[in-house]
């Protein structure tokens, strides 16, 4: 405020309406700015939950490890049976028998257990495998869209987007295309 204090009205009142044109001028121009730059945004949860390549992954892992995760639970059931037995039958065998039956559930349940987290090592790495080609797919047709469409920016980690920038299903229905595939890779 003191810098104005030296200056004559006439000054202020020039640099007042100066500034408001500036002002007003910035305000114009920055909706003219942000139209010209064509953004969009693709959830990655929707195209890895409904796009037909990832239901099919999934079906594909279902089928791969369906048996496998049936036997698990089959063995657990069994092994449940089984403790629930010398539970029942505990009171009436003798000390050494009793015995002999705890260390073979206990070794059992280690047994089904290793079997239990092998599976699912197993069952991780092969979703990752499954996932990771459904991404490379669509991360294929974005960028295809991207290109063909002349975007400036795609993006898939948001908080907020508005419908006018979601292009979750032009991704999801290109994806789905029977073509989606082998038109996958442009300038690659």
């Amino acid at each position: 405020m003191k810098m104005f204090a030296t200056l004559r009205p006439a000054t202020v009142a020039t640099f007042a309406r100066w500034f408001a044109v500036a002002a007003l001028s910035t305000a114009v121009a920055a909706p003219a700015l942000a139209q010209e730059l064509k953004v969009g945004y693709v959830n990655s949860e929707r195209v890895l939950r409904e796009s037909n390549a990832a239901k099919a992954a999934q079906t594909k892992l279902e089928t791969e490890f369906g048996k496998r995760e049936r036997d698990l639970n089959e063995a657990t059931t069994r092994l449940k049976a089984a403790a629930d037995k010398l539970e029942k039958d505990g009171p009436t065998l003798a000390p050494a028998e009793l015995q002999r039956r705890q260390r073979e559930l206990v070794d059992q349940d280690r047994d089904l257990q290793r079997k239990r987290r092998e599976f699912q090592e197993d069952l991780n790495q092969r979703r990752n495998e499954e996932l990771a080609a459904v991404v490379e797919r669509a991360n294929r047709v974005i960028r295809q869209i991207y290109e063909t469409e002349k975007y400036d920016l795609i993006l898939q980690e948001v908080i907020f987007a508005s419908a006018r920038v979601d292009i979750t299903d032009k991704v999801i229905r290109q994806l789905n295309a029977p073509a989606a595939a082998p038109a996958a890779t442009p300038g690659r």
